[in-house]
């Protein structure tokens, strides 16, 4: 498994969006072989969804190394959180163990992983690093609905939902379908972005998609009137109302 390097191999790994059946075979073969696993979780907690996910898959007795990152807008205190854990993969990397770094959905969308991967990068441009994609949670819902995405001619425009919908609002009449992940905090405006652009009628909602307690809104009015709930994203059809 090793490379010729002195170095070990590092591994992105997609766990999907909750169901451990969904993590790609590929995925799987890494995870039974990699000497380290890492993952992120919140610095005010030691949880991490990612490795719950990935526990049936993971051989005994590897090691889990969470990782806390801030959650910060104050990109200094962040980037100093970056660099910390970049050289703690790197202290395992250079001892040739293979590591593996867990990630829901997949590792290249709205991801943790993609910025430690620009971190080793910069730092070891020769490191032999491997992405494995996973499934995400749009196309997990989508599918939980039997909703179609995109066909033919027609765009998907992916927006997170942390500022609210005023993308949405800009760029509504240039596309057919939208998502928004990470609807959580403003799901109030993403509703009132969603009247304003005429998408609501088309509109539906997943809350907590792949896991055993999804729920599905198919009157994403209904989703609107709740407290925001975490792990909530929206589907907008536009011309096919629900």
């Amino acid at each position: 498994m090793k490379t010729t390097s002195r170095h070990g191999r590092f591994f992105g790994i997609g766990v999907g969006p909750g169901d451990p059946g969904l993590i790609p075979v590929k995925a799987v073969n890494i995870l039974n072989s990699v000497d380290v696993i890492f993952c992120a979780s919140s610095s005010k907690n030691n949880h991490s969804l990612a490795v719950n996910i990935a526990g049936p898959h993971l051989k005994e007795n590897v090691p889990v190394r969470k990782l806390a990152f801030p959650m910060t807008m104050d990109k200094d205190t962040a980037r100093r959180s970056w660099l910390m854990h970049t050289r703690t993969i790197l202290d395992e990397l250079k001892q040739g163990k293979d590591a593996a770094f867990l990630t829901l959905g997949d590792p290249l969308i709205y991801s943790t992983y993609g910025y430690l991967l620009r971190y080793l990068k910069q730092d070891q441009p020769e490191l032999h690093i491997e992405t494995v994609p996973g499934i995400t949670s749009f196309q997990a819902a989508a599918a939980a609905t039997n909703t179609i995405l995109v066909e033919g001619e027609e765009s998907l425009l992916l927006l997170s939902g942390v500022h609210g919908g005023d993308k949405l609002r800009e760029l509504s009449s240039k596309v057919d379908s939208v998502v928004f992940l990470k609807a959580y905090k403003n799901i109030s405006d993403i509703c009132t972005a969603l009247e304003e652009t005429a998408r609501m009628d088309a509109a539906l909602g997943v809350v907590r998609c792949g896991f055993t307690d999804q729920e599905i809104f198919q009157d994403i009015r209904e989703l609107c009137s709740l407290d925001p709930r975490y792990w909530t994203l929206i589907i907008s059809r536009k011309g096919e109302e629900k």
